[in-house]
């Protein structure tokens, strides 16, 4: 079969003007185009869908993420070509890919095979310049703190309690802890400084969460930079070195969602791109809200396996949002079910009915969240690699009908849309048949330890959490002022808690979120800026004499 990007090169693309008028109704004079199949929805537009009637929503989430393959993205695309197939006006929403994984691990993240979205090279790399926008404005205020400092610090910000790093939209370990200020000027101030990945950065979760230009330049303002005054306690904000404004100009054009299409030329919205583990992991609440109002259903997705882009799209993103799922799609694969049994790496090939057994808990445990914990109709999206055998696909649906739920084998990669037509009516379906009790975790006003207790108890099934007492002493502080913010749990996507079965999640730090509007509860050995592996995604990428990109997927 063709490569991923062999495909999206020989697909042929309407115009997105063309598209946005014929499938949305969208007027010319509301898109602002970058070339022929990429535009930006103006916010004026935005504002006057407001009081049009919201579709349904659906989230597409995964497993335990494993090397062997979910495809989480691909079902997501395939998903929404299929309901445009069958006559509903559909429209997809996702995330916008980082380079980091680009060139790291994933070599894109734009679907796959024949379900994908284009211009997919495009995508995939500097797109319409929003994450450059985000990096941008974020060390804008890094600038400006170490120029504050410079000048005499007239805030009196102790240089050891600036909690502000600064950000690349790129994997490189050797960033993560670096000593800055040795310019060799005798008035110059050294101090240990560090990256994140931009996807990590506050102001990628702001933007995705602000619900309106006055909303975002408020969020940047709230921002927490570090501690000083006279007591070494005192809070700073961005809006303390009055850059505020500058921070929201930059980003003025990237808070408008991005429309494109999918290879079955059906519209798509990617905008934003905050990573699952580290972030909220959801495409930008503007983005999600335009949909519900311009189709009749919206498919999206969020980051990692269930127990984070699932929990964290309910708890934060549909809590300040005001969103309510209809349906949860749950998406599994043989070869990451026998990975998850027990399976070595080099043996998924192998039918293996002892693994794939094994593996269905992680399967079982994520979709008792999402219908006991969350309340949702659920759908399990069983996705077929070349190597699965039919013995192992029919065990698949015979175990999930065993344990009552609701499963589909779902050919969307090798046949597109056409493919996903099954997986298609069972989402209808069980949207029209099936309870929806819909809920979400924790009330806003549960203190703050106990928001963390449950979601290590009742998501991961951890025995609560552990914590050192420093650590434990600054929840107890931020409950006094943050008791109604959400929890944003930054943990490994590879296990529910990367501790023993029954032992406490361990946690090591917090981080106010301020502006963003949560608490970010750091576990384990998560880091907030990854390094690439031994042999990246990079050394597959290049260019064509004819200006064609190729190695991206």
């Amino acid at each position: 079969m063709s490569s991923d990007s062999e495909i999206a090169q020989t697909t042929r693309l309407r115009s997105i003007i063309e598209l946005a008028g014929a499938r949305l109704g969208i007027p010319a004079r509301e898109l602002e185009p970058y070339g022929h199949y990429k535009a930006k929805l103006s916010l004026d537009y935005i504002e006057h869908l407001r009081h049009q009637p919201d579709g349904k929503l659906i989230l597409v989430t995964a497993i335990t993420p494993t090397p062997a393959g979910e495809g989480k993205t691909t079902t997501t695309i395939g998903l929404a070509d299929a309901l445009n197939r069958l006559g509903k006006n559909t429209l997809l929403c996702l995330r916008e890919p980082s380079l980091g994984p680009c060139f790291g691990l994933k070599g894109g993240a734009t679907g796959g095979g024949h379900a994908q979205v284009a211009p997919m090279s495009d995508i995939n790399l500097h797109f319409t310049g929003d994450f450059h926008a985000v990096t941008s404005a974020h060390n804008l205020l890094s600038a400006h703190i170490d120029n504050h400092l410079f000048h005499g610090n007239a805030l009196g910000l102790d240089p050891k309690r600036i909690v502000w790093r600064r950000v690349i939209d790129m994997n490189d370990r050797a960033l993560r802890h670096i000593t800055i200020g040795q310019n060799g000027l005798a008035d110059a101030l050294a101090r240990e400084e560090g990256f994140d990945l931009t996807v990590a950065s506050e102001v990628m979760a702001a933007l995705c969460l602000a619900e309106s230009l006055d909303d975002l330049h408020e969020r940047l303002g709230n921002m927490l930079i570090g501690y000083g005054g006279p007591d070494g306690n005192m809070p700073f904000f961005a809006r303390d070195l009055k850059v505020t404004g500058a921070m929201t100009a930059l980003l003025k054009d990237a808070l408008k969602p991005n429309l494109v299409q999918t290879l079955e030329n059906n519209p798509a919205l990617i905008h934003g791109g905050p990573f699952a583990n580290i972030a909220h992991g959801c495409n930008s609440l503007i983005a999600t809200r335009s949909a519900l109002k311009l189709a009749d259903y919206v498919v999206t997705e969020a980051g990692f396996g269930a127990d984070l882009g699932a929990e964290k799209f309910i708890n934060i993103k549909c809590r300040q949002g005001g969103l309510k799922p209809a349906l949860a799609v749950l998406v599994a694969s043989a070869r990451a079910l026998k990975s998850h049994g027990g399976a070595k790496p080099d043996q998924l090939e192998q039918e293996n009915s002892a693994a794939l057994l094994a593996g269905m808990a992680n399967l079982l445990h994520h979709h008792a969240n999402l219908r006991e914990q969350f309340g949702l109709p659920v759908v399990v999206a069983i996705n077929p690699f070349p190597g699965d055998t039919p013995a192992e696909l029919a065990l698949l649906l015979q175990e999930c009908t065993r344990h009552g739920l609701r499963a589909v084998v779902s050919y969307h990669w090798a046949e597109g849309g056409a493919g996903a037509e099954a997986l298609a009516l069972a989402v209808l379906g069980e949207i029209d048949h099936t309870d929806n009790n819909f809920s979400l975790l924790y009330p806003d006003d549960m203190p703050l330890r106990k928001k963390i207790a449950r979601i290590a108890s009742r998501i991961y099934g951890a025995n609560g959490f552990s914590a050192p007492d420093a650590v434990l002493t600054e929840i107890d502080q931020l409950d006094r002022v943050y008791r109604h913010f959400p929890i944003c749990m930054a943990k490994t996507p590879y296990s529910f808690t990367g501790a023993a079965p029954g032992q406490p999640l361990p946690v090591h730090a917090v981080r106010l979120a301020r502006g963003a509007g949560f608490l970010v509860v750091l576990s384990g050995k998560i880091m907030t800026m990854p390094g690439l592996p031994e042999h990246p995604a990079s050394e597959r990428i290049d260019v064509l004499p004819d200006g064609r990109i190729t190695g991206l997927q």
